[in-house]
């Protein structure tokens, strides 16, 4: 980049001295050679600490954000707070990303050592977790636009514990991080590393990674409302019902995943 600085240089003096009665060439001709000896120089590729930094950052946030997909959600969201308050709707949506950046987070970096520890694999994971998610869309898909249960709600005080306990579930596990963005944040942290400087810039990556995703989710969770508003009450409930369905979809696919790989594993005799 440097030495051709002073090729520039010798360019513009050059030029002042033919504006003062000397002769030269032509602009276009001596930017034609700057020009050449800048495509001939090889282009630098990115340090290798910056490559191994940036590389697992953007696969995390490839691989997490389009199976969360918090702007999916973020109508189910909205269906199952209807009965709080402005304020509680903030507080939840924060505690909805606070418990998903822990569980992505526990899921990356021991998610395989608490499967091996019960014996479980990921696809008898992918089997219950589908499951759920499942009965969780059916349920979305069948209930009716005002459900009588919201006026119960309304009706209580919420508590700090209830709010708690419905930012958990479902609206963490499994409605936002469900057995298959688990399952790709233990593969992603099942890869080792070459060294320990690899292993603490892949770590730190993974970290941002998920913290990217998981500021998604609380942006399209806090404002779920004013996205929908546009909408209106026949759009809401129209994408509402389609989000469910894909849901539902959703849950079937990860349940025949999961059931897919079991039944490679089963052992058969020969044919008598």
């Amino acid at each position: 980049m440097w030495e051709i600085i002073p090729l520039i240089g010798a360019i513009c003096k050059r030029h002042i001295i033919a504006g003062e009665g000397g002769h030269s060439r032509p602009w276009r001709e001596d930017r034609r050679i700057a020009t050449g000896v800048l495509l001939s120089r090889p282009v630098s590729p990115l340090p290798t600490d910056l490559r191994q930094f940036l590389e697992p950052m953007v696969l995390a946030v490839a691989a997490l954000l389009p199976i969360v997909n918090p702007l999916g959600g973020a109508p189910i969201f909205l269906a199952k707070t209807s009965d709080l308050t402005p304020d509680e709707h903030d507080d939840l949506a924060r505690r909805v990303a606070v418990n998903c950046f822990v569980l992505l987070l526990v899921s990356t970096f021991i998610g395989a050592y608490v499967l091996d520890f019960f014996g479980l694999s990921i696809p008898a994971v992918q089997v219950a977790g589908g499951a759920v998610v499942c009965a969780m869309g059916w349920g979305l898909l069948n209930e009716p636009d005002r459900p009588p249960t919201a006026a119960r709600d309304a009706a209580r005080a919420t508590t700090p514990a209830d709010l708690a306990r419905r930012a958990f579930y479902p609206l963490t596990m499994p409605l936002t991080v469900g057995p298959g963005s688990m399952s790709v944040a233990i593969t992603l942290g099942a890869n080792p590393s070459a060294d320990v400087r690899t292993l603490i810039a892949t770590s730190v990556a993974h970290v941002l990674g998920i913290l990217i995703v998981v500021l998604t989710v609380f942006l399209c969770y806090r404002y779920a409302d004013r996205i929908l508003r546009r909408l209106g009450d026949v759009g809401t409930v129209i994408v509402s019902r389609l989000m469910a369905f894909i849901l539902l979809c959703i849950g079937v696919q990860i349940l025949w995943n999961g059931v897919a790989a079991l039944a490679h594993t089963l052992q058969f005799g020969p044919a008598g």
